[in-house]
């Protein structure tokens, strides 16, 4: 039997316990089928929101949301289907490896890599059941091997609600001071004596506000992020009704200090 045919009869064995079928195509068997999974690009780009929020650094995501990406995100995280975990993570994987495609020198790799991802709130960490961003961030890591690393850095403050029907406004002032380094983790980390690059992870960048509010909490306390990787990024449409996913140059590296002191 062929590796084909031996992944077909896995794939209707998964469908029959299961019930599952492709995101993509609906084929029986697995939740994303080999050929919907080579149809994923393969390429990260700067994609910007527009209008982008003051100071946000170069938000890299591989594809627009829409689609397939969709439907992987909402089914990783609003349904729990952790088999996706992988493939988000392979994708946003790509998203980091592009933000740092212009920073390596003859000599190798620019350095140590810690990614930083958007955190949720404990009482939908607690309904779903997990956390999708800390998840496929992990898995992103583990696809670029070493010298990467993740830290959950970032909690979130009580006060904010749901961002689903907010506008660019509302979002920006949703999110305003909504986010906060751990101080235990941030010690933890400069206890390695390691200057590292930070990338801030999450699964989509809509507004860009999200992103921004966690560069904002980490400069807080004097951690500056390269980029901001995500697996994809909604269109936004300027003032003037034209769609932008504008290329903007990638910000220089950021590194970890040591904490600051506390009173």
């Amino acid at each position: 039997m062929t590796g084909r045919e031996t992944g077909g009869v896995r794939d209707a064995a998964v469908d029959l316990l299961l019930g599952g079928s492709c995101l993509g195509c609906s084929v029986p068997g697995r939740l994303v089928c080999p050929a919907c999974r080579a149809a994923l690009p393969s390429d990260a780009t700067p994609r910007w929101p527009s209008p982008p929020p003051p100071g946000l650094v170069t938000p890299f995501a591989v594809t627009a949301y829409e689609g397939l990406a969709r439907s992987l995100v909402l089914s990783h995280k609003e349904h729990r289907m952790l088999a996706l975990t992988p493939v988000l993570g392979r994708l946003l994987a790509r998203s980091v490896a592009a933000a740092f495609a212009g920073l390596v020198s003859p000599g190798g790799p620019v350095g140590p890599v810690l990614l930083v991802p958007v955190p949720s709130r404990p009482s939908t960490v607690r309904a779903r059941g997990h956390d999708p961003t800390l998840a496929m961030t992990r898995s992103a890591a583990r696809v670029l091997g070493a010298g990467v690393s993740v830290a959950p850095l970032l909690r979130s403050r009580p006060g904010v609600v749901d961002q689903a029907g907010l506008d660019v406004v509302q979002r920006r002032a949703n999110l305003a001071g909504s986010m906060a380094v751990r101080p235990r983790e941030l010690r933890r980390w400069a206890r390695r004596g390691t200057a590292a690059h930070v990338v801030v992870c999450d699964d989509v960048l809509t507004t860009g506000s999200t992103a921004r509010e966690a560069q904002r909490a980490l400069a807080a306390v004097g951690v500056e992020a390269l980029a901001v990787a995500v697996v994809a990024a909604t269109a936004r449409r300027s003032p003037a009704g034209e769609s932008h996913l504008g290329v903007h140059g990638v910000s220089s590296g950021a590194e970890v200090p040591s904490p600051p002191a506390t009173h």
